[in-house]
This record gives structure tokens, sequence and C-alpha cells, in this order.
């Protein structure tokens, strides 16, 4: 069983993080700001601990862990201001400038941070956090329901490497939840099936809502064809076999029509990811770093109540390779996706080996 590797900073290293910190917030200003992102990479082989670089790079380069955690750094509850009510409402996004520099910091030592124009505006840092109506949706704005384990934007041939996740408060300890595919034992045909293109994986509701209005949808389409009715069929299992990676997010994906195989054996497979599915609680300062290509993860339920105390985190998404989506970026320095019909995306991914 995967046991979290955690790296604990000392009081000494916090405290010459948070000097850094400090001068970088007065240099640059913002973690989004382009001048910092340019330098972010130097900044982080120069001026971060030596154990937190080691650390991060073998997590990088020796894939030691499906998932690593960074604690001490801290979080002044009160600079931070209340829980915002909505993605685009935070009262002083400066107020949490400190947080969101250590966590692209962080980013910057696996890869390229970046974003989506899909997701809250194209920023490249998100809050994830209750939002009134959103309930129970299937996202980091819902509460009331688990958030289903998954991928994360599994649909897209460009999906993040890692995702960053650093809690800026979670006074009621609810868990962010992981599972590594590490540890699933299939047999050899069930797993020969999960690496054929036979399944089907459709944009979640977040991503949907920007085409939405371009197209003049009134309402969300249910999981399924009408999404993207003509989505390329993927493989959920790639890579080496005996150490494989995975694409899957079941709550919006099915098997091919008729294909009982390809649904039993994803069924062996996502009963085994439930079954070793662990629980990571952070607490305000703790950060989360998830390879999307060895773990799912997703969120216990929990009560909004949506008084500015709520559970709030910042997250990151991180590419290895920022080249292979030049195809839906402005510029060749640009970090912001612009998906468009993900299936001729996934037509020009296959013929250029950009997917697996």
């Amino acid at each position: 069983m995967n046991t979290t590797v955690t790296y604990s900073l000392t009081s000494a290293e916090k405290g010459h993080i948070d000097g850094l910190l400090d001068r970088l917030r007065h240099a640059y200003g913002t973690a989004e700001a382009p001048r910092f992102l340019w330098a972010a990479r130097g900044e982080a082989y120069r001026h971060l601990p030596q154990g937190l670089l080691d650390f991060f790079m073998a997590f990088h380069h020796q894939e030691t862990s499906p998932w690593v955690m960074v604690r001490g750094l801290g979080v002044d509850d009160e600079r931070i201001g209340p829980t915002p009510p909505h993605w685009r409402r935070q009262a002083d996004p400066a107020a949490t400038a400190r947080e969101e520099l250590f966590l692209v910091l962080l980013g910057c030592l696996l890869g390229d941070v970046f974003g989506w124009s899909t997701l809250q505006n194209g920023h490249l840092v998100h809050n994830v956090l209750p939002i009134r109506d959103q309930e129970r949706e299937q996202s980091g704005h819902g509460s009331l329901d688990d958030l289903a384990w998954h991928t994360e934007d599994g649909f897209h041939p460009f999906r993040c490497d890692y995702l960053g996740l650093m809690a800026m408060r979670n006074d009621k300890l609810t868990p962010t939840t992981v599972s590594a595919v590490d540890e699933v034992r299939l047999s050899p045909e069930q797993a020969a099936i999960l690496r054929q293109p036979y399944f089907l994986i459709y944009p979640d509701n977040e991503h949907l809502q920007q085409r939405m209005r371009e197209n003049g949808y009134t309402r969300v389409p249910p999981p399924g064809p009408e999404r993207w009715s003509d989505a390329a069929p993927s493989a959920v299992l790639f890579g080496d076999p005996r150490r494989p990676y995975l694409r899957i997010d079941p709550y919006y994906m099915t098997p091919l029509p008729g294909n009982d195989k390809a649904a039993s054996s994803l069924k062996a497979l996502t009963d085994q990811l439930e079954s070793g599915l662990r629980d990571l609680v952070l607490t305000p300062g703790d950060l989360a770093f998830v390879d999307n290509y060895r773990a799912v993860h997703g969120r216990r339920a929990f009560p909004p109540r949506y008084d500015g105390r709520d559970r709030w985190l910042k997250k990151v998404t991180v590419t290895r390779d920022l080249r292979k989506s030049r195809r839906v970026r402005q510029g060749v320095d640009g970090r912001v996706l612009h998906p468009a019909e993900v299936a001729q995306l996934e037509l020009e991914a296959e013929m250029t080996g950009a997917r697996p």
C-alpha cells in the first residue's frame, strides 16, 4: 500500500522560504505575473532549500510516489480574508499572493504551470471552494456529494502531468481522496483490453460552460455523446505494462457500446481503485502534488456554510511538456490552452504522438 510521502519544513527552512516569498511578492506582485512565470524556475532552483529540491526531483524523475505532501509553511488566517463565495469574488486577491507564489514555485520544479480558457477565466491558479447552488455538482465547487475520483481533465490529450493543491482553510478537515494504479492487480486479459481505445471520456461540466455559451446551449448535457459527439475513443492504461499509467474518469466516461469485455474490465479497475481510496487531510499551508498519470483524486462530501469559513484550496496544473499543446495556445510562451472540438485535437494528437 502506498503511504503518503511527506516533506516537513524545518523552522529554519520555513523562515528562509518566508523571506524568499516576501522578496518575490515585492519584486513580481502575483504568481501569474509574466515576469515571475519567466523567472520562477530559476528562483526555485537557486533559493529553495536543497532538501526540498531533492524531494521534488525524486518525485519528478524517479516517480517515488503517486502523490506527495509538503507541510509546515502555515497560513495567516486573518490575512487571507474570508473564503470567497465564488471563485471570481475573492475580496483581496493580493492577500494570498504568498501562498500562490509558493504553489507555483513548487509546480515549476515539475514542469510548466498552465491553465485553460474554459476554466476560471484562464487563470493559472484556481480557487477550489463551495459555490451556492452548485452543491451537487461533480466539480471543485460542489460540496454535499463526494467528488468522484478521476484523472484531472482526463478527456483531453493535453491534460496535466501533475495537480497541485494548497490549503488556505479547512476547518472541518474535509479530506482530498487519492488512489494509485500501482496497487491494482488485473488479469492479463483485463489489462490488455484496458490498453485498447475502447473508451470514451467526455468533458466535465466546468469545461462545458464556455462551450455552452459559445454555441447557444441552454442546459448542460448529461455525460454522454451529446457533449462532444465525435470524441475519439482512448485507452485507459498505457505506458510500461509492469507499471502502467492511467487515464480515467468514471463519472464522465463509458466503454464503446456493445463491448461487454471493455465494460467488465473497466469495472474491475474502478472497483480496485475505489477499494484503495484513502484520505489526505490538508490543513492551512499544506500542499499536495498528485501524479496525474499514476493516481486519481477526489474529495469527501461536506456541508457548506457560506459564512466565510468554508474549505478553500488553491490549485495549479502542471505539464512536463508545454510544447505539445502549442496548437491550442496563442503564443509560443502562452500558458493558457484554448480547447477546440476535442475530436479534432484527439485526431491531431494521435497523428503526432502527443497522446498515448
